[in-house]
């Protein structure tokens, strides 16, 4: 039997990983694609990136990798740039679609887990948990006292939310469980329905700096904003109010943040995200009232899981002609 003549071989397109990547997504792009993976675990430089991208139909991205206009120039063949998380600011994608390339994000799975990991942090600032983990670890437990680590009650406070997208009414939903009041904000208000499905209220920006206990950020970076939380707001807050951040670094003004618990002008503070990420603002590492985490808030198995999945259908589509299922700009051809 006569093989097949290299006119008839049918060339698998090349996708690009640009870093580690679970193998749940690797799996669905395996049969279509020549994958090339970025395996070291580090975050590649902009000439690896733009290597990548000169070879590519498709390449799936960190948050952490930039991909700009003289990235997205490089790509000859490219026709996705599928990110691997729910933002995608570090994208052109404005740009990218006046080139014809689809951008996509993983909208619709991570929510809850993001939810769970602010509660977490919630409920750690309020009660000490993590320098009270500390000071048992070291040895220096020599038995119970009254004001050993007194914390703040979270059951029966008032919850700030700005930002009630799908994150936001997640973390809303939690609240009942611990009886507390549910102030939200954003720019458009919630249907009545959901507001009363939620028990939450909608109150104006300033009102909800001014009155919540604890405030929850679950907002996209854009140019409002940015620096949303800066020395005025802070200064607004109750002095036994506590801060979380899980959106976007940039959303809070980190050397005012710094400066505002270095005072004691709020209880204290919990981020997963950085206004210069992964650099932390000077200080940062000196206050016990702050607790840090590097940026987990997907980070469980089954949802970075879906999110890999939802990455490499989003290729697979724009390699077979669609609209990716989770595209978030619109494409020139």
């Amino acid at each position: 039997m006569l093989g097949r003549g290299p006119a008839e071989i049918k060339m698998k397109p090349i996708v690009c990983v640009t870093n580690t990547f679970p193998e749940a997504g690797l799996e669905v792009l395996r049969p279509h694609c020549e994958l090339r993976a970025n395996r070291s675990g580090k975050r590649p430089a902009p000439e690896d990136l733009m290597e990548m991208v000169s070879a590519s139909a498709g390449i799936i991205t960190y948050l952490s990798d930039k991909i700009d206009a003289n990235i997205i120039d490089r790509g000859r063949h490219l026709q996705v740039i599928a990110n691997y998380a729910a933002g995608y600011n570090n994208i052109d994608s404005a740009y990218a679609g006046q080139k014809g390339v689809w951008v996509s994000n993983t909208p619709g799975v991570l929510h809850e887990t993001t939810a769970d990991l602010a509660w977490a942090l919630i409920l750690a600032s309020a009660r000490h948990i993590v320098p009270a983990d500390r000071f048992t670890r070291g040895g220096k437990f020599d038995g119970w006292a009254a004001k050993l680590f007194l914390g703040r009650d979270v059951h029966g406070k008032t919850l700030g939310i700005v930002g009630c997208g799908e994150i936001g009414r997640a973390v809303a939903r939690r609240a009942a469980g611990f009886d507390m009041k549910v102030l939200y904000y954003q720019r458009t208000r919630l249907p009545a329905d959901e507001e009363a499905a939620l028990r939450a209220v909608y109150a104006p920006f300033a009102d909800l700096i001014e009155n919540a206990d604890f405030i929850t950020l679950h907002l996209p970076l854009n140019r409002d904003s940015e620096h949303l939380i800066g020395r005025r707001e802070l200064a607004a807050m109750k002095k036994t109010a506590f801060l979380i951040n899980t959106a976007r670094g940039k959303v809070v003004d980190d050397g005012a943040l710094v400066e505002a618990l270095r005072t004691g002008e709020i209880a204290g503070a919990a981020l997963d995200v950085y206004e210069n990420e992964p650099a932390l603002t000077e200080g940062m590492t000196d206050l016990d009232n702050l607790l840090l985490l590097p940026h987990i808030g997907s980070a469980s198995v089954e949802t970075r899981d879906r999110m890999a999945v939802l990455a490499a259908e989003n290729v697979l589509d724009a390699l077979a002609g669609k609209k990716p299922r989770s595209a978030v700009n619109a494409v020139e051809r």
